[in-house]
């Protein structure tokens, strides 16, 4: 039997032993690379969350131990910031006691300086300065400052060491009668006492004023300086029962027995009465039970006998030009079953405590929210929130102290401080605000990511207004007009634009362009309007041309004749911003009073919204730069890969390349258009350079184009490196990531079922 030669030997389509362990190496290697790739973006995102779950978790409190203290009723327990050296006061007595709260039958006695024959009939404890005001049976005032100072030995061992000055006694009341309360508060520059006395069965209120003298050596002597009896301005048929002098040493707060707050302020010449209200006016008994500031002593927190709470901060209402009390928080009722008599406020932040009974409310002012609160086996006589916010001190109905571990690393966070309004101390109205620093340490946190958000949104859709139309428009000209030849090299250059530095595109964006359209804005805005509106009356005339004139043009070629139209179209435009804004936007400068042509000046003043450098407009050329090229390039693929042979039925049937392209290329690659738009939306979300470099990066919330944004990728570049690690600010940054990685997947999602749609209606096989 004959072989034919001219048959193929079957070992030549062998693939030969080792091509075949290449194959399956390569593709294990693809796959557990894949795989990587997944589980790397799932522990990414695993640990972002992992870093903001505890902004969402409530305080908690765990018993560490019992002192044993018996304190009488009455009796003030105040603490040093470490916690290790608690001391006690009781009124009518001349020593101040410390004790080791590890040992507590270790005690110190410190003796007041008290003045001969005179001893103590009010006293109240500022926890926030340290110091004892009492006031005296002789009608005058002292304080007695609590210091203590720390000293450490050559092993590092600390121990503290604590002392007693006296500051006075001075004179505040009617010689010879006793004060009832008195209160003290302190500013730079001067100090303001506030005290009751009972002068003919009638409760007197009399207010002394303190300077005192600056030098080169520092402070000096406090003198006394104004004295006012302020009975006269509350109404007669009502007893002053408590007296609050404010941080500010400017106004004294005068609560009566029948419920309501007279404001007293201090215009530096005389007191007048500025405000009265009744903080449960709305109620049957007006009377209040507890009152208190909040850290910082902006905010006023007022607790009825039955456990109403609500809160007054200082503010300048809209339309006035001082500032008065308002009520800007709406607290549950404490659920107590007995009267309402506990309050402590932090020297930390804005928590305060309030109870009643064994039933005690850890509260947040700034995010009105209740930290903890709950029912305990005994009740509770005082209660005493930690220096460091770590601990709360509970003094039970025998006197004895209890110390309970207080776990709430981040009371300012929650649900509504980051995505709900918030009415901070000052502000007018409840607002979204994003301050992650202040200045100072008594000021709220303000941690919204609503303008984050908006401003993420904001500059995004600036971007994509400038870049859309031109990178859609030209890869459909590119793809289904231009001569091959042209689109040879003109979408090579495309593609290195997009490979560009956005550190670069930012630089450019504020060193360059911002000055120059800062000058020039008319000039912009005029060829953004004749640019366009020549292209389109060029394509509209150039059909309108016979036949035997466009002949001369081979088709794709065009643009050659285009182009110089629309570049003097850009020129005339440039030119007449200029002679525009002289016509147009003359207003008087508000500093010379001279009438002058400047957009920049008669935006505000006619609008009424700001006007900025670095704003809106720069960020939609600079980033609608960065994204032209992504959605230009992925578009025209796309729509390249439109099979031909649709294109030539159409026009074999008659159909214009116009129409042709309207009517069979479009739909067809409509998946892949769409696609390009969603990468590039998703670029300019994710953009952070050029909107760190090319805005003000203020997180305000307004659609003015001449005003900027804060977006969350760019403020998490710039705050991230200086948040200190675990603190709120920081796990905030971290929630920001998590609601962009979210937005992203989101937006990827909804891209891929809308391409999908897009691909399955429009399938053409």
């Amino acid at each position: 039997m004959s072989t034919d030669k001219r048959t193929p030997d079957p070992q030549r389509f062998t693939v030969s032993r080792g091509t075949l362990l290449v194959d399956r190496l390569m593709t294990f290697l693809i796959k557990l690379w894949g795989i990587s790739i997944i589980i790397g973006v799932c522990a990414i995102f695993v640990f972002i969350v992992w870093q903001v779950i505890p902004l969402f978790r409530a305080a908690s409190l765990d018993l560490v131990r019992t002192v044993p203290l018996s304190l009488p009723p009455g009796a003030i327990l105040g603490f040093d910031e470490w916690e290790e050296l608690p001391f006690t006061y009781e009124a009518k007595n001349r020593f101040v006691t410390f004790f080791n709260l590890n040992n507590p039958s270790e005690r110190t006695q410190v003796q007041l300086d008290l003045p001969e024959g005179a001893t103590v009939t009010s006293v109240r404890y500022d926890r926030q300065r340290q110091d004892l005001v009492l006031g005296l049976s002789n009608g005058e005032f002292m304080r007695a400052l609590i210091l203590y100072h720390p000293d450490f030995d050559k092993a590092g061992k600390r121990t503290i060491s604590a002392r007693v000055e006296s500051d006075g006694p001075y004179p505040l009341g009617d010689p010879g009668q006793p004060l009832l309360q008195a209160d003290y508060g302190q500013a730079e520059n001067h100090r303001l006492a506030a005290g009751l006395q009972k002068i003919d069965g009638k409760n007197r209120l009399f207010v002394q004023t303190f300077a005192q003298k600056r030098s080169l050596m520092g402070g000096g002597k406090i003198v006394p300086e104004r004295h006012f009896d302020l009975t006269d301005l509350i109404p007669a048929d009502e007893t002053i029962a408590e007296v609050r002098v404010m941080a500010t040493a400017d106004g004294v707060l005068a609560i009566t027995a029948e419920g309501e707050v007279h404001y007293l302020f201090d215009d530096g010449e005389q007191f007048t009465a500025r405000q009265n209200f009744y903080p449960f006016g709305d109620l049957k008994d007006k009377r209040i039970q507890e009152v208190g500031f909040v850290f910082g002593d902006m905010s006023l927190v007022c607790v009825s006998a039955d456990g109403h709470n609500r809160v007054f901060s200082l503010l300048r209402p809209e339309g006035k030009d001082v500032r008065v009390w308002e009520q800007t928080k709406f607290f549950d009722d404490v659920p107590s079953k007995d009267k309402t008599n506990i309050f402590d406020h932090s020297t930390l932040n804005k928590a305060f405590l309030v109870g009643g009974g064994n039933h005690i409310s850890l509260r947040y002012n700034t995010t009105e929210s209740v930290r903890w609160e709950g029912a305990l086996d005994f009740n509770v006589r005082a209660g005493i929130i930690g220096p460091k916010y770590t601990t709360l001190n509970l003094i039970d109905d025998k006197g004895d102290l209890r110390i309970y571990a207080l776990k709430d690393p981040h009371p300012e966070a929650g649900w509504k401080a980051f995505f709900g309004k918030i009415w901070y101390e000052g502000a007018t109205k409840p607002e979204y605000t994003w301050q992650s620093s202040n200045a100072n340490d008594d000021s709220e946190a303000k941690l919204s990511l609503v303008p984050l958000i908006f401003g993420t949104l904001k500059g995004t859709f600036f971007a994509l207004l400038f870049a859309l139309p031109i990178s859609v428009l030209a890869a459909v000209y590119a793809s289904q007009f231009l001569h091959p030849k042209v689109k040879g090299v003109v979408k090579p250059l495309m593609e290195i634009m997009a490979s560009l530095p956005s550190v670069v595109l930012g630089f450019l964006a504020a060193l360059w362009l911002a000055p120059l359209l800062d000058t020039r804005v008319p000039s912009v805005l005029c060829m953004l309007v004749v640019m366009p509106l020549t292209a389109m009356g060029f394509g509209w005339a150039w059909t309108q041309l016979p036949i035997t004139v466009r002949k001369f043009i081979p088709p794709g070629r065009e643009l050659w004749v285009a182009l110089p139209i629309v570049l003097f179209a850009a020129w005339a435009g440039w030119e007449m911003g200029p002679w525009i804004e002289r016509m147009l936007f003359v207003v008087q400068d508000p500093a010379t009073g001279v009438k002058v042509a400047d957009f920049r000046l008669w935006w505000p003043q006619v609008t009424g919204i700001p006007y900025d450098q670095r704003n809106s407009l720069v960020v939609g050329f600079m980033m609608g730069f960065a994204v032209i090229p992504i959605i230009f390039t992925i578009a025209e693929d796309s729509l390249s890969n439109v099979p031909p042979a649709l294109i030539s039925g159409s026009l074999a049937l008659g159909a214009s390349r116009w129409q042709t392209c309207k009517r069979i290329v479009l739909p067809t690659a409509a998946a892949g258009v769409f696609s390009a738009i969603m990468i590039g939306f998703g670029r300019a979300v994710g953009e952070t350079m050029i909107v760190v470099m090319a805005t003000g990066n203020t997180p305000i919330m307004d659609w003015n184009i001449f005003s900027g944004m804060r977006t969350l990728s760019a403020n998490i570049a710039m705050e991230l490196p200086e948040a200190p690690q675990a603190s709120t600010h920081y796990r905030a940054l971290f929630l920001g990531a998590v609601v962009l990685f979210i937005f992203t997947f989101l937006l990827n999602t909804l891209a891929e079922v809308m391409r999908q749609r897009l691909r399955e209606k429009y399938k053409t096989l």
